[in-house]
């Protein structure tokens, strides 16, 4: 890690420590104290399972995708990956410093900088994928609620989805109409020749261009690949639900223990497409702030919104980022590449023939 990464996450932790301290301004610290002395344990930690959950589903992904391809690579490498991912997701502008930090960790343990970058890509796709279908449905449930009590919210809350459709519909365009999409791609490129020289534009076309192909090519494995998309798919639909699901134990862990478990874990979908729209590290301010404004109505009590808010952004921020801390230590098991003589996924056939 280096020392410009350090100090980011040193600033981070202050912004958000000065975050909690202007949220608690008008909270008499003895209720404070009282609610925290009074919270149900077992709750609380079923939140926090949640979150470790989260990050062991992930890595089982990564474990699948990797083992379809080569041999060896074992859960201890995998549990690496979204750690690593955390940390670097919690440091940097709209998470953009996720992926290439994965793809560091990943070629760590041996495995091929064009296959970590595939199984990355992938992983992207079907994240997506399965982000734009939660969405869909937190919409259809909580999208009035929100529209009513928060309308300015709503608007980030649109744009944000759109933001994730485009990329869906973008990366569909790239698997179903590559030529055209190329094409449309270079187009849209040609008015930045006004801006730029032309050494640097061509550049840039020809490196989109290399990444269009690769994407494509990749795309054509993955769709001769149903089984496993689909086993991945249901893994990730697992992996969002169990994250999404945390604000409705922390709610249980602090005694609300009547609200609708549907309706907050809408709320909480849609705060997550508030966020990553901030380009603050992590959304900072911007998640404490949308945190506190959807769930008032839930928790009407001052103190226990505060602290729902810290308990929050502690288990879903800070928790994964500081474990990443620990995933960088971690020495990784090296994998040998050896391309796997049998996907049991695809080809169910017969060991003997």
């Amino acid at each position: 890690m280096s020392r410009r990464n350090r100090i980011v996450l040193i600033v981070m932790v202050i912004i958000g420590l000065g975050i909690f301290a202007y949220s608690l301004r008008n909270v008499a610290l003895t209720q404070l104290l009282h609610d925290l002395l009074h919270i149900n344990g077992w709750w609380l930690l079923i939140a926090i399972a949640c979150m470790v959950g989260y990050l062991l589903i992930e890595s089982r992904i990564v474990q699948v995708f990797v083992n379809d391809r080569i041999s060896g690579f074992t859960f201890k490498d995998a549990i690496r990956i979204p750690l690593i991912e955390q940390l670097f997701n919690g440091i940097t502008p709209f998470s953009s410093g996720g992926q290439p930090a994965q793809l560091v960790a990943m070629i760590q343990t041996g495995v091929d900088g064009g296959r970590a970058s595939s199984v990355l890509l992938m992983k992207f796709v079907v994240y997506q994928a399965m982000i734009v279908i939660n969405f869909l449905i937190a919409l259809a449930i909580g999208f009035q609620y929100l529209a009513a009590k928060l309308h300015y919210l709503a608007l980030f809350v649109v744009f944000g989805f759109l933001i994730h459709l485009v990329v869906i519909l973008g990366l569909l365009m790239i698997m179903f109409w590559h030529s055209f999409t190329k094409r449309m791609v270079n187009l849209l490129m040609k008015p930045m020749r006004w801006f730029v020289k032309p050494e640097r534009y061509e550049e840039w076309r020809v490196s989109l261009d290399e990444k269009i192909d690769s994407f494509y090519l990749e795309s054509v494995r993955i769709k001769s690949q149903w089984r496993l998309m689909v086993h991945v798919a249901l893994l990730t639909l697992a992996q969002l639900a169990v994250y999404y699901l945390i604000p409705y134990f922390i709610m249980l862990s602090l005694g609300y223990n009547h609200v609708n478990v549907l309706m907050v874990t809408a709320l909480h979908v849609l705060i997550v497409m508030v966020i990553s729209l901030f380009p603050i590290p992590g959304g900072a301010g911007g998640a404490e702030f949308s945190f506190e404004a959807l769930f008032a109505s839930y928790v009407t009590s001052r103190s226990k919104l505060v602290l729902a808010m810290i308990l929050w952004r502690v288990i879903t921020y800070y928790l994964g980022m500081f474990s990443g801390m620990w995933a960088m230590a971690l020495k990784p098991d090296k994998v040998t590449e050896e391309p796997v003589k049998r996907h049991r996924f695809l080809n169910r056939t017969k060991d003997k023939q």
